[in-house]
C-alpha cells in the first residue's frame, strides 16, 4: 500500500526555496522521495539548499529565475522538463513578498501595488501557465500555492498584500475547476503567522507604530489563535507534503489554513 506522504517518482518545481518556509518545504519533499527543481534569483542560496537535497539522496536542479518575467519562467520550466522525467510533476509556489505596510489605501503608490501583485500573483500565474499544459498532457500533476490568512479577511494598512492573497485563492480555485477532469489537482496552503525573520520584522514595525514593547505585540498576535502558538516552517511544509502526495488524491480547489485556529 502506498504511503499517503510518499513522493517516490515525483519531481517538484519550487519557487522561493532559498530560505525559511521555502527551504523547509523543499527538504520535506526531498525526504519524502521527490527530486527538486529550485527556481529563484539568489542562485548561491539555492545551491546551498540543493546540496542539502542531494545529501538526502535526491536530485536537485538549480535554475536562476525571475518569477515576474515570463521569458525567465518559461526557460526555467523548459529546462526542468528537458532534464527530469518523473512519473508526476509537482509545482509549489512559495516565492512572495509582503509589500508596503503601515500605509492607508490612498497612501499607496501605483508602483507599490504593481510590485506586490507581480510577485505574489503574477509569479504564480506564470509558473502555472507553463506547467499546467505539461501536467494535462501527462494526465497527472499537482500544484500547491502558498497563500495566507490575509486572504480571508480585510487588512488594515496592508491592503495590497491582502488583496494578492484573495486573488491567489481565486486563481487556485478557478484553475482547479479547469484541470480537475484531466487528472491535475490545484490547492493552496494559507499560513498564519510563521515564526521567522519576516514575522519578527512585521511585528517590530507594528510595535513601533503603536508605541508598544515588541513582546506585548508578539503575545497579542499569538493570542489570536485558538492554539495560542505561532506556526512554524515545519507546519507549513507538512501541509504542502500532504497536498502533493497520494493521500490527497481527491483534494482539489481547497485552501488549507495552517494557523492554529486564527480563522475559524
Amino acid at each position: 500500500m502506498t504511503h499517503p506522504f510518499a513522493l517516490t517518482g515525483h519531481a517538484v518545481f519550487v519557487t522561493g526555496a532559498a530560505k525559511g518556509m521555502g527551504r523547509a518545504i523543499t527538504l520535506e519533499l526531498a525526504t519524502a522521495g521527490a527530486d527538486i527543481v529550485l527556481a529563484g534569483r539568489d542562485t548561491a542560496a539555492l545551491e546551498s539548499v540543493a546540496a542539502e537535497v542531494r545529501a538526502l539522496g535526491r536530485s536537485a536542479l538549480v535554475h536562476g529565475c525571475d518569477i515576474t518575467d515570463e521569458g525567465s519562467v518559461q526557460a526555467a520550466i523548459d529546462t526542468a522538463a528537458a532534464t527530469l522525467s518523473p512519473d508526476t510533476w509537482g509545482l509549489v509556489n512559495v516565492a512572495g513578498g509582503t509589500g508596503p505596510s503601515g500605509k492607508m489605501v490612498w497612501e499607496h503608490t501605483l508602483e507599490d501595488v504593481r510590485t506586490v501583485f507581480d510577485v505574489n500573483l503574477i509569479g504564480s500565474f506564470l509558473t502555472m501557465k507553463y506547467f499546467l499544459p505539461r501536467m494535462i498532457a501527462a494526465g497527472t500533476g499537482s500544484v500547491v500555492n502558498i497563500g495566507g490568512t490575509f486572504g480571508f479577511k480585510g487588512v488594515r494598512q496592508a491592503w495590497a498584500y491582502g488583496a494578492t492573497k484573495w486573488a491567489l485563492r481565486g486563481l487556485t480555485k478557478s484553475a482547479a475547476l479547469e484541470v480537475g477532469a484531466r487528472g491535475v489537482r490545484v490547492n493552496m496552503v494559507s499560513p498564519g503567522g510563521v515564526e521567522g525573520p519576516r514575522l519578527t520584522r512585521q511585528l517590530g514595525q507594528a510595535a513601533e507604530r503603536e508605541g508598544k514593547p515588541y513582546e506585548d505585540v508578539y503575545d497579542a498576535f499569538r493570542a489570536t489563535s485558538a492554539m495560542k502558538r505561532m506556526s512554524t516552517d515545519k507546519d507549513i511544509a507538512m501541509a504542502v507534503l500532504f497536498l502533493l502526495g497520494p493521500g490527497a488524491a481527491n483534494f482539489t480547489g481547497q485552501d488549507l489554513l495552517v494557523d492554529g485556529g486564527t480563522i475559524v
